[in-house]
């Protein structure tokens, strides 16, 4: 059994995806569609740059839509790829659109304007420079939970934000309390990582941002998808369309539960993973948790041909 895996922020790249937009006219018909929905030159971020627009997460969350909807349409149009076999679809955080889309849940035009306003909402939502997050490495999500709960100041915002892997979570708040928890790991000689984000994401900071996007969310048009959805709040399957719209409101400011989703899966038969878009994140995330799956990575046409000739096997 299969499941088909779409990225998050992070992965973002200036000139990701441009073999495909160079060597298919069908991409090159997503990126201009991508242009007129947002009214601005999506495609000119993603294929030039500069670096620094693309890092604005307004602008982020739908390129990386666009990418991996383009990757995905590559493959089922040009490559006639058959996805009878996948049980699954699942995106992390952002990704979850482009699984929604790829799955016929909701149309591409509404997702990028969707996402386009999300980013800008949970931009808005922290001051820039009062939020902060960390990725900590080697310790279990339990262990977190109580060097958290054993922080002094107990007034300020610091969450599990990402649980994303055996060994790898990600805690986001406001600065000082984020700062204090960086403390407290150096001296317990445990590794952590700042990482360069413009807003402190999945964490309650966001409620605000998921309050602003409660009422887009509610008036687009959703259908059931056409695969099940393992949705990030609850790591597990979600064919709803009412259901899938309502946690979509909740996963601005709730925890990704990538590890457990991927754990469900494993449980539920899937061995084989695919990530569809920019970046390898997820599939190093899943050699992280499921020892035993086998992990592909499709981000290039020789991507696709090795794939293809794996998966015949």
């Amino acid at each position: 059994m299969n499941a088909l895996l779409f990225p998050g922020q992070g992965s973002q790249v200036v000139g990701m995806g441009s073999e495909f937009y160079n060597n298919f006219d069908l991409v090159k018909r997503i990126y201009q569609e991508a242009d007129e929905i947002l009214n601005f030159k999506i495609s000119k971020i993603i294929l030039e740059g500069p670096e620094h627009e693309l890092q604005l997460t307004k602008n982020t969350q739908p390129a990386i839509l666009t990418v991996s909807y383009s990757i995905f349409k590559v493959l089922k149009d040009e490559f006639g790829f058959d996805f009878n076999s996948f049980k699954y679809f699942a995106g992390h955080s952002l990704g979850e659109y482009s699984a929604l889309v790829c799955s016929d849940a909701i149309d591409l035009s509404d997702a990028l304007y969707l996402l386009h306003e999300r980013g800008k909402a949970m931009q808005e939502a922290v001051p820039v420079g009062k939020g902060s997050m960390i990725a900590v490495l080697g310790l279990k999500i339990e262990e977190i939970s109580v060097l958290i709960n054993n922080l002094n100041d107990k007034k300020g915002i610091c969450e599990i934000a990402n649980d994303n892997a055996v060994g790898q979570v990600i805690i986001s708040g406001d600065k000082d309390s984020i700062q204090s928890l960086q403390n407290s790991l150096k001296e317990k000689k445990i590794k952590s990582i700042p990482l360069k984000v413009s807003a402190p994401f999945h964490c309650s900071l966001m409620k605000p941002a998921a309050e602003s996007m409660r009422e887009k969310i509610t008036n687009t048009k959703f259908k059931n998808p056409s695969f099940e959805i393992v949705n990030n709040v609850t790591a597990k399957p979600e064919s709803d369309s009412n259901t899938i719209k309502n946690l979509l409101i909740d996963q601005i400011f709730s925890i990704v539960k990538w590890r457990e989703s991927l754990i469900n899966m494993s449980n539920a038969n899937i061995k084989n993973f695919i990530e569809i878009g920019p970046g390898k994140a997820l599939t190093g995330m899943v050699k992280r948790t499921i020892k035993t799956a086998n992990c592909f990575s499709i981000n290039s046409i020789a991507d696709i041909k090795n794939f293809e000739n794996e998966f015949k096997k």
